[in-house]
């Protein structure tokens, strides 16, 4: 219903179940992202279902109800195992189209099976075939590697799940496949696979009306934006706004699923930039001009491109997202580290592992998130989530970016296991051997540029947490004593990032205090 809605919350129902619908019925009110809009229905019938109830968000393309015959049954429409009954009315209500009749049959028995790009990370959206450790013709079997996968955390191993022949390959070396995307074919050999990279014919009196359309016109003709009452298909907004703008909507043909009128159909004719589909089959294409108007400026000196990985699409995407959408504060304090120090000298001097002072930060961090559980929060839209676990994620440089794997239960783990694990996991990180289960489920981030010489600076939050924590090096400092004696002492500066919409400035502020007085007084941390 907007450009932008991923889902819509119901608002009311105008209908139950059992009620008669006609064409034209407002069965519902939808809250989208924009604005409170009428649910119309499209098709006539009884209302068999209700699958969402008032208050409850349905994504886009959810079922919120199904109309069709009284006491038929509709439970197949729903993914339920159901007996096989006559559904030719039964329909299922989607916001904004409703597809009606009998599914398709099923592709003819392909003794094939398509091999899909998995979502390897809870980031992920696409993912780059590094290298193919099997070619067309190979015997393949289930537990075989195939090829390696490069994702936004980690180049991965794509385990075959199929015994067969591998038949066909659906990206080059090099290439990227969004998630889902068909990678490679794996059945029988000889088997005829190409049916299985053919779209999917459309479903029910769609693909009835696109059957005649083809039938009388050109494969690229517009479908019609009108039912077969002569009443105009449009989605709601599209009505709204060609009732703002003056547009006459049976003068429209319609881009959307069935040749529904929808939003950018109004735009572009408000903007004058629509014609007629008989003044678009006979258009002119129009002539480029063999050179550009301004010859672009020519590059001073050498320079090379570098293509984007994937970890970097990804950091640029989250952060932006999280820079832009998070209300961002900060907060610096200064923490004398002078006991600190001494304290890292004696543990090592026992300790299995060498501790160092970000182990250090990183117990510290954890004890304090306990006694303030809303820093340890994250903002869920409807909600807060409160953690009662605290899982620290620590930043990790590698040669194409920023990896976070987590240290979990923080809070309960000894510095020297703290050490231990995240030595072993930027190893890792580096060697991109990062697994999902290493960089999930975080509830607080910390970014130390310390030992880079860095003596304080900003960080923006990894979502889904609240806060990040963005720690500086240890510097030697003059300072006063009461009586004004100068002496030597060691300072080290950290600041907290906060989403104001989660911590307010006294909450950020109260957890960085009881930060710096474990760290001031490390003791407390090993009792």
């Amino acid at each position: 219903m907007s450009d932008t809605m991923t889902e819509g919350v119901i608002a009311t129902w105008h209908k139950k179940v059992g009620d008669v619908i006609k064409s034209g019925d407002i069965i519902a009110e939808v809250e989208t992202d924009k604005a409170t809009m009428d649910l119309e229905s499209y098709q006539e019938g009884t209302l068999l279902f209700i699958g969402a109830d008032k208050g409850a968000a349905v994504p886009v393309d959810g079922v919120m109800a199904v109309i069709g015959a009284p006491g038929e049954d509709y439970q197949a429409l729903l993914g339920g195992a159901a007996s096989p009954a006559p559904v030719e009315q039964a329909v299922v209500v989607e916001p904004p189209i409703v597809v009606s009749a009998p599914a398709p049959a099923p592709v003819a028995n392909i003794n094939a099976t398509v091999v899909r790009m998995p979502k390897m990370s809870d980031t992920m959206t696409e993912g780059v075939l590094v290298a193919w450790l099997k070619k067309v013709g190979d015997k393949v079997k289930s537990g075989d590697i195939i090829a390696e996968v490069e994702t936004d955390k980690a180049t991965m191993e794509l385990e075959n799940y199929e015994d067969g022949t591998l038949l066909y390959l659906g990206a080059k070396e090099g290439e990227a496949v969004p998630v889902d995307g068909i990678i490679a074919i794996v059945g029988e050999e000889g088997a005829n696979y190409e049916a299985l990279l053919a779209p999917q014919p459309p479903t029910g009196a769609l693909a009835v009306s696109q059957q005649t359309v083809e039938a009388s016109t050109p494969a690229l003709t517009p479908v019609a934006a009108t039912n077969s009452d002569g009443r105009i298909k449009a989605s709601p907004l599209a009505k709204a706004l060609a009732k703002d703008k003056g547009v006459d909507l049976s003068t429209i043909t319609g881009s959307g699923e069935g040749g529904r009128i929808v939003k950018k159909d109004i735009d572009t004719v408000a903007t004058g930039s629509t014609k007629s589909v008989a003044t678009t089959s006979v258009a002119p294409t129009p002539v480029q001009p063999s050179t550009p108007s301004v010859a672009p400026a020519a590059p001073v000196g050498d320079y090379e491109d570098t293509p984007v990985t994937q970890m970097r699409k990804t950091i640029a995407r989250r952060l932006s997202e999280s820079l832009f959408t998070a209300p961002h504060f900060y907060l610096t304090m200064e923490i004398t580290m002078d006991k600190a120090m001494e304290l890292r000298g004696k543990i090592n001097e026992v300790s299995p592992v060498k501790v160092s002072f970000n182990d250090m930060v990183i117990k510290a961090a954890a004890l304090a998130l306990k006694q303030h559980p809303a820093v340890n929060s994250a903002w869920l839209g409807d909600k807060i989530r409160k953690y009662n676990y605290v899982n620290i994620g620590v930043a990790v440089a590698v040669d194409e970016g920023l990896l976070v794997p987590v240290v979990r239960d923080a809070d309960k783990k000894t510095l020297s296991v703290i050490g231990s694990e995240v030595k072993d996991m930027a190893g890792k990180a580096k060697d991109k051997k990062l697994q999902p289960k290493d960089w999930e489920g975080n509830t607080f981030s910390i970014s130390n540029l310390g030992m880079f010489g860095i003596d304080e600076f900003t960080a923006i939050i990894n979502p889904p947490d609240s806060c990040i924590m963005a720690v500086g090096g240890i510097k030697k400092v003059a300072a006063f004593k009461e009586d004004g004696t100068i002496y030597p002492t060691n300072i080290m500066k950290v600041t907290l990032s906060c989403d104001h919409r989660v911590v307010d400035g006294a909450t950020g502020a109260a957890f960085l205090q009881t930060f710096k007085k474990l760290l001031e007084n490390p003791l407390g941390m090993l009792v």
